[in-house]
């Protein structure tokens, strides 16, 4: 379905790039410590190991095992426990790869052809697999690094052995946090919903509802994925009900009980959700939020093949950014492409937009960065305990600053990868600062310069796609609504797929929008089908009343 009349002149507009703001912290992760204090966890032990075998040359290798930790911190245990696993082993190959190119060959052209390569397929496999944050950086940071490592054939095996332990490690590290609380993430998320469910009741703004509705979405598919269904998930499902509710019927609700709950959540008392359920059946905002005594129904999962076609426009800028900035890094003679090839793919987000702010982001964190690596060097160079310790401080420092702002927890980073490609050797740092700078720079501008020539035009189509698909969901609701005694099971089924697609469409929307070059958008269809699909979601909501999220155990 169109929404241009046949024979209507598409206009093409140019979206401007945003100069302000850019560098402004924000609030910090309500996890921020986190992935902070499990990235030191993981890091500092193997590092020490060696540090005490006196093989901290071989630091480079367990690194690459022991990133996996920064990742699926925001996932149940049991989804941490798949996720952790399949980067552990998305590392291992990328790896395994890099170092028996680098066995074989030391063409640079080549192994910088290789490493764009092994990007854009990483890219591309951590945006269908929505594998993130960090994304596919740190997988294109370890194959990239490992490419310009001297390496023979037969060392391979037990230099991918270093890392597999030390993923090994990493995977424990990740999943230790369920021994204490083994429903946190579960707890989070509905947090999360109920919280922004106020903000909307509070505001009533289009901003705030969408908001809320992809809050929603996302806790019911946290409940999806958290394993066995327990008493307290099922409470969780029924305060996440609330949540819809809430958006549902704005007026007749009550935003300070919304918060309260999700403040209980993320204290200690949420164990005892089930006194969530004593209400004054006289007060309709509590008759209307009754839930059903049947768990709650999870989120429709999302189509891969549509991810699929929507990230090759991706690949193919990361591709083509990381090669031209390798190539760029050898013709200048700079010491280190892979430098140049990581800032490239460490650019490239949704859209444009995003990809020219996380350019100016990481220059300047990359910038302040060096010059803490000068001010940090003579401390660091003291001892190689030193030079470990300061890795490890920067690596927490990095992953407790980067949800403020990407280019605050690029100050850390920076100096921290300088530090590592000292592991094997001291070397000397005016030289290492003078290459970081160029090859930051040249990557970023070379990068950026990709991302505007590869053109998204999928993300129109996928645009008109995720309207049409709104608009057959909302069908199928209205069809279910117009029974006299609707089934329930096909009401819920019905408006599940529904929530899923107005969540879609809103993404994609705002994706679209942030294209630099792109026909223009239908900005007056997408208000309309959004407004409808929101209007039907809380008919179907009043219609359910008290059995709303009937239909599938979570």
């Amino acid at each position: 379905m169109s929404s241009t009349a046949p024979g209507t002149p598409r206009r093409t507009r140019v979206h401007p790039l945003p100069l302000s703001g850019l560098l402004r912290p924000g609030r910090p992760s309500e996890i921020w410590f986190k992935p902070a204090l499990s990235v030191a966890a993981a890091v500092a032990p193997p590092n020490l190991a060696l540090l005490a075998l006196g093989r901290l040359d071989l630091a480079v290798y367990t690194m690459a095992g022991s990133l996996c930790a920064l990742y699926a911190h925001h996932r149940p245990y049991a989804a941490r426990a798949r996720v952790l696993a399949a980067v552990a082993l998305g590392m291992l190959g990328g790896l395994a790869v890099a170092l028996v190119t680098a066995s074989l060959t030391t063409d640079a052209v080549l192994l910088v052809t290789v490493g764009a390569l092994l990007a854009a397929g990483q890219k591309a496999l951590c945006d269908v697999t929505v594998v993130g944050p960090p994304g596919n950086v740190i997988f294109t940071f370890v194959s990239s690094a490992a490419l310009f490592a001297p390496q023979s054939l037969g060392q391979v095996p037990a230099h991918l052995a270093l890392a597999a332990a030390a993923g090994a490690w990493a995977w424990l590290v990740g999943m230790a946090p369920g021994l204490l609380r083994p429903y946190g993430p579960e707890r989070r998320a509905t947090a999360s919903a109920l919280s922004a469910a106020a903000a909307f009741v509070e505001t009533g703004t289009a901003g705030a509802r969408a908001e809320a509705a992809a809050a929603v979405h996302g806790a019911w598919r946290s409940l999806l994925t958290a394993g066995a269904p327990t008493g307290l998930r099922h409470a969780l499902g029924q305060l996440v009900v609330r949540a819809e509710i809430a958006l549902a019927a704005p007026l007749d609700s009550d935003p300070e009980r919304l918060r309260s709950w999700a403040r209980a959540l993320r204290g200690t008392a949420g164990e005892q959700l089930g006194a969530a359920d004593e209400r004054d059946e006289r007060d309709p905002r509590h008759r209307l939020s009754r839930p059903t005594p049947a768990p709650s129904a999870p989120a429709a999962p999302a189509a891969p093949r549509t991810r699929w076609s929507s990230v090759a426009p991706l690949a193919l800028r990361t591709a083509l950014g990381c090669a031209s900035a390798g190539y760029a890094s050898l013709a200048l003679g700079v010491g280190r492409p892979y430098w140049a090839l990581v800032t490239a793919a460490s650019l490239y987000q949704a859209n444009v937009t995003l990809t020219w702010s996380r350019g100016v982001q990481r220059v300047v964190g990359n910038l302040a960065g060096v010059l803490l690596f000068a001010a940090l060097a003579p401390l660091a160079h003291a001892s190689q305990a030193a030079l470990v310790l300061c890795g490890v401080a920067l690596a927490f420092g990095a992953e407790a600053l980067i949800s403020r702002n990407y280019w605050l927890g690029s100050v850390c980073v920076t100096p921290m990868a300088l530090f590592i490609t000292e592991f094997g050797h001291p070397q000397e740092p005016g030289a290492l600062m003078t290459d970081r700078v160029l090859d930051c720079v040249l990557g970023a501008l070379v990068g950026l310069v990709a991302a505007i020539a590869v053109t998204n035009r999928r993300a129109g189509h996928r645009l008109e796609r995720a309207l049409d698909a709104v608009e057959v969901a909302r069908g199928h609701a209205v069809h279910a609504l117009a029974a006299e005694h609707p089934d329930p099971g096909a009401l819920e089924a019905a408006r599940r797929h529904l929530a899923a697609a107005v969540v879609e469409l809103r993404a994609t929307a705002d994706t679209a929008a942030g294209e630099w070059w792109l026909r223009a958008l239908p900005e007056e269809r997408v208000r309309h089908v959004e407004q409808a699909g929101h209007r039907t979601l809380a008919e179907a909501v009043r219609r359910q009343g008290p059995h709303t999220g009937e239909g599938v155990r979570v």
